[in-house]
């Protein structure tokens, strides 16, 4: 398998579209025009192993075309706007892909509650359509307890974890396999709808 050739240059203005650790999210952030930045390439080996370790060791909520046997998996922070701005992207997806939307925290006070939330929803697509909308419309969100169960603060750390083990300092990043040719591709930051069905070969 081979993963998406992409550029350096490309990877120099991730700071526009992503949010990261060093990062105050804000409501505010402004679209990128020119629809993301993708993640600095990677070897092939890696890339496979990268998606092996989040099929296998990533928590996340389950949502889309749940048959799929091609699962795409998005590490996002839930304060993060341009995650937002994805999450929004890819609702036209979902009857051809298959998402596992995984939670890290870059902001235990908020992130943390809020991503156990999610994780907890009985219907996370209406749940978190509605969070990231309050998001993005600079309310912050879902309302969250801030007593989190043990187990999904656990969790939530290992899944941060595991972003800073693929390497990775800001999100969201996507990491997936082409429907058309089974390529692992990643990328990393926000896109438009039709961007997102050409990375992953369902257009």
């Amino acid at each position: 398998m081979n993963i998406t050739t992409l550029t350096l240059a490309a990877a120099l203005v991730l700071s526009v579209v992503g949010c990261s650790k060093t990062d105050t999210p804000s409501t505010s952030a402004t679209p990128n025009s020119s629809t993301a930045a993708p993640s600095a390439a990677a070897p092939a080996a890696q890339a496979g192993s990268s998606y092996d370790l989040l099929a296998t060791k990533g928590k996340g909520f389950t949502v889309g075309a749940l048959m799929s046997a091609q699962p795409v998996y998005v590490l996002f922070d839930p304060q993060c706007p341009h995650c937002g701005r994805l999450w929004q992207a890819s609702l036209p997806l979902l009857s051809k892909v298959k998402f596992v939307w995984i939670p890290i925290s870059f902001n235990p006070t908020k992130s943390l509650p809020q991503g156990a939330a999610l994780l907890g929803s009985v219907n996370p697509v209406e749940t978190m359509t509605a969070h990231e909308q309050s998001l993005l419309a600079g309310t912050g969100g879902m309302a969250a307890s801030a007593d989190v169960p043990d187990e999904l603060k656990q969790a939530i750390n290992n899944n941060t974890q595991l972003l800073n083990q693929l390497g990775v300092d800001s999100v969201p990043f996507l990491l997936g396999k082409h429907r058309k040719t089974g390529d692992i591709v990643s990328f990393n930051g926000a896109m438009e709808t039709a961007a997102l069905a050409n990375l992953l070969g369902v257009e």
